[in-house]
């Protein structure tokens, strides 16, 4: 494989304890993913000039957390992009859907969670629908998005709703478009920055998908046990979630996407593995769409927003700031001393040696 900006294989770096320590981001049980992607945000917010935040973990004890926003930082709205989005943010959390889950403290303070980077994705395509479009054109060829009618964050179709899946799954993201015959479309999103699908589950999923996973002709063994375990229950839940629209007749057509960076070797194992469950889709289906995040910031800066997108590879994707420390950290932990060099000896005796 080809080395990637000179990292070997273009694999991630497994990132020295000192260096870790060095920036407050050294957590014991980290991926190395999710180590990489910690380090790059207090990377990113100490470039900002954003002061560091308290962790408090389950016993009471606080400690500081360069993944983690001060207060005041929290308070002004600084997890997020720009002033725009922070007040979209806000918006959203006072109009937001009866018993959604928006876990605020993770939302405003906390830089690695999905959740800010929800909105900071998808912010620009709520401000600007023919954006939203493009975007959407670009990302899934195979659908006729005319017109992006609508960009919802932490949206269900019916919470506990027994015609769809009858409990509180809801998407990330859900976008309402038009195709160019007036039909309804819906994609629905879960977004996964630094998460390795093991985040806590349903003790058991309703007795909804017993009836829902066969009818929907998604799966080769709707019945499997993998599907409503991790590193597979809310990807089952949330596609079938999708389909349940589809099938109640709220849409025309519908896709759910699965978008996460193309590192996180965890989620895109777990993707590939629900795949391989998957049967070839038709129109009455709702499509699955694995999408890497680096895609859809390539799709933002293609459609015209260069600079939501730099700013979005800046702070979540540049892995060229990690490899830069820690090529500086090993260059460090190399020097002070000099090579002793042995006294030279006569060919001859070296040949004889041999």
């Amino acid at each position: 494989m080809v080395p990637v900006h000179g990292r070997p294989g273009g694999q991630l770096p497994i990132i020295p304890v000192a260096l870790l320590k060095k920036h407050h981001v050294h957590e014991k049980y980290d991926t190395r993913f999710r180590s990489c992607a910690r380090l790059l945000q207090s990377l990113w917010r100490e470039r900002q000039g954003l002061p560091i935040g308290v962790h408090r973990d389950r016993e009471g004890r606080k400690r500081r957390l360069g993944s983690m926003l001060s207060t005041q930082a929290t308070d002004t709205g600084r997890n997020f992009m720009n002033p725009a989005v922070a007040h979209l943010v806000r918006r959203e959390v006072a109009y937001q859907e009866a018993g959604a889950l928006i876990d605020r403290q993770r939302l405003y303070g906390n830089l690695l969670s999905s959740m800010p980077l929800a909105f900071n994705a998808f912010a620009p395509l709520a401000f600007d629908k023919a954006l939203a479009a493009k975007v959407m054109r670009s990302l899934l060829p195979d659908r006729d998005i005319a017109i992006v009618r609508q960009v919802r964050f932490e949206h269900s179709p019916g919470r506990r709703d027994p015609a769809l899946t009858g409990d509180r799954s809801a998407f990330d993201v859900a976008l309402f478009y038009e195709r160019s015959d007036g039909g309804p479309g819906f994609v629905g999103i879960e977004v996964k920055y630094s998460e390795g699908m093991t985040e806590p589950a349903p003790s058991a999923l309703n007795e909804r998908y017993e009836v829902l996973a066969p009818a929907s002709g998604l799966f080769k063994e709707p019945l499997h046990a993998a599907l409503r375990v991790n590193p597979l229950q809310q990807v089952f839940r949330e596609h079938l979630l999708a389909q349940a629209m589809l099938m109640r007749g709220d849409v025309a057509e519908a896709t759910f996407v699965f978008l996460a960076p193309r590192h996180n070797h965890l989620v895109q194992q777990a993707a590939s593995l629900y795949t391989s469950f998957l049967t070839p889709c038709d129109d009455t289906q709702a499509r699955f769409a694995n999408v890497h995040l680096e895609q859809f910031v390539d799709a933002l800066g293609w459609a015209g927003a260069g600079d939501e997108a730099l700013s979005l590879h800046d702070r979540y994707l540049d892995w060229r700031q990690v490899d830069q420390v820690v090529e500086d950290a090993l260059l460090r932990s190399g020097q002070g001393w000099d090579p002793i060099v042995p006294a030279s000896r006569p060919l001859r005796l070296i040949g004889q040696a041999a």
